[in-house]
């Protein structure tokens, strides 16, 4: 396989898909000699070109006979036309589905802007043993202004098993379709049947490396009481240990972590909490973000071929929510608290050349990818992200975000301060299970309870009264997560469901 991320521009429409910006579509230019086009390539217009797709080349000693890797189509078959269609354009387009010969797979489509069948030679098919399941993902474009309207629809696509195990490697295609896709889609993507990574991951220095070279810059809001901080701060200066039962005799922390239970499951028999004298325990609460460390989870994706730096931040309190209904603010009280959060940034990193191609911010329990080109950048290659006020969800942008309903949610709220934090300082790389004993993993990061002890009030009586005299709020406690109602402490990183899949 090999890389491209030049192109020739095919076709384009000037309206239509996300923003109404229309969409490009694009075959890969300067192959290399003996590899071959897979699928031609499309984006919305809306983003700076920034795509990339692999072409592949016949390496298998039987590449000559009947059992090759790589097949020409038999045939094509035309999916959709612009010609009858009232869309500004720069000319007429047709989009191709190839047909594989028997044992093979199509992995893309052909665009072309004239009625003939493309060339046989145009494209190649892969043997059905070197691919794997695909999915749609996120929309490129349709002649409506919504994904959700019935017609004509572009969709980028992924493998649809995806974790640091799933052999599918993502090429770079994209998937059209008329009215509902089938599934599963007629496209596949290629698999690893190796999935042998000492040759295509970085090794800890190269690791480390990529870090120092991509580590977000992180922007507190100015008024966040409640910093993050590390876990060795949090540690020394009185966090607890606190087994079921026994909760009148809690434990000290050692600095690292070593006292606390290790493996197991989250069985509710132990947590950790704040130091018990009151001025203690508001004092940790709000954290240090000058101690704060990034930890650093490497792990494989699509098949190898990306390296995805999970960038984890402890903070030692989640602060309470805040309401928006118009232009009103309605404090939570205690609704969003709770004690211990975890979040974090990935870095998504090509493995072909070394180049950052997405960055994933946590928010509560989802989150975004951000493609590099649309984030802001500071001191070279370094990301710019957000910490929103209290409850600590990463944006790439300031301004505020509503969660819940229309019109009415609860505010997430963004604001560049002088409490900036610095990812690439002091950060550690804590796991990266390929690397073998090259890492040694902290001990606190095989504590699989609670970094919190479950919260006591009744939250449904708390909205109940709110409600009372702001009717707008009913039915906000069911359009959230309940991370931020606040119901529990959350576990560790380990304990996510990001740590060996993919993000959401």
């Amino acid at each position: 396989m090999f890389q491209i991320s030049t192109f020739n521009k095919v076709w384009k429409t000037l309206e239509g898909g996300p923003g109404d910006a229309g969409a490009a579509f694009f075959e890969p230019a300067g192959i290399p000699e003996g590899f071959f086009t897979l699928g031609h390539y499309s984006q919305p217009n809306n983003k700076p070109l920034f795509g990339s797709i692999l072409v592949a080349k016949d390496e298998s000693s039987s590449s000559g006979d009947n059992n090759g890797a790589l097949k020409k189509p038999v045939d094509y078959t035309l999916v959709w036309s612009s010609k009858s269609q009232k869309i500004k354009q720069d000319k007429d387009g047709y989009i191709w589905l190839p047909t594989a010969p028997d044992g093979y797979k199509t992995l893309g489509h052909v665009v072309t802007t004239t009625p003939e069948k493309p060339s046989l030679d145009k494209i190649r098919c892969v043997r059905s043993d070197l691919t794997d399941q695909c999915e749609r993902n996120s929309w490129i474009w349709g002649p409506a202004k919504s994904s959700d309207e019935k017609g004509f629809n572009v969709h980028e696509v992924r493998p649809s098993n995806r974790g640091t195990q799933a052999p599918g490697v993502l090429v770079g295609t994209f998937f059209a379709h008329n009215c509902e896709a089938p599934s599963p889609l007629p496209i596949a993507c290629l698999k690893n049947t190796s999935m042998n990574f000492s040759s295509s991951m970085p090794n800890l220095p190269q690791v480390r490396a990529l870090v120092q070279a991509y580590s977000p810059f992180m922007y507190l809001h100015p008024d966040e009481d409640f910093q993050p901080a590390s876990t060795k701060w949090y540690f020394t200066n009185g966090a607890l240990l606190v087994k079921k039962g026994e909760e009148s005799k809690p434990v000290a922390i050692d600095p690292t972590g070593s006292n606390l239970p290790q493996g197991g499951n989250n069985d509710g028999e132990f947590w950790l909490d704040l130091p018990s004298d009151k001025a203690n325990k508001e004092r940790v609460k709000k954290g240090d973000f000058k101690s704060c460390q990034a930890y650093v989870h490497a792990k494989p994706m699509f098949g190898g071929t990306f390296t995805d730096l999970v960038m984890w931040v402890f903070y030692p309190f989640n602060g309470p929510g805040t309401a928006k209904v118009g232009l009103i603010d309605i404090p939570l009280g205690k609704i969003g608290e709770h004690i211990g959060d975890w979040e974090h940034v990935t870095l998504r990193v090509s493995n072909f050349n070394g180049e950052l191609k997405r960055v994933y911010l946590s928010q509560h329990s989802k989150g975004q990818w951000v493609e590099a080109p649309q984030l802001e950048f500071q001191s070279g290659n370094k990301a710019v992200c957000y910490s929103s006020l209290n409850g600590h969800a990463i944006y790439p942008k300031v301004g505020l975000v509503m969660q819940g309903l229309d019109g009415i949610g609860i505010k997430n709220e963004t604001k560049r301060s002088e409490k900036v934090i610095d990812m690439g300082v002091g950060f550690e790389v804590v796991s990266g299970e390929y690397l073998g004993s090259a890492i040694v993993e902290p001990p606190w990061l095989n504590f699989f309870r609670q970094w919190g002890p479950k919260i006591t009030y009744d939250i449904a009586k708390v909205l109940d009264k709110l409600e009372k005299v702001f009717p707008a709020l009913q039915g906000l406690e069911d359009s959230l997560p309940k991370e931020l109602l606040g119901e529990e402490g959350p576990t560790g990183p380990k304990l996510k469901r990001n740590w060996s899949g993919d993000e959401v």
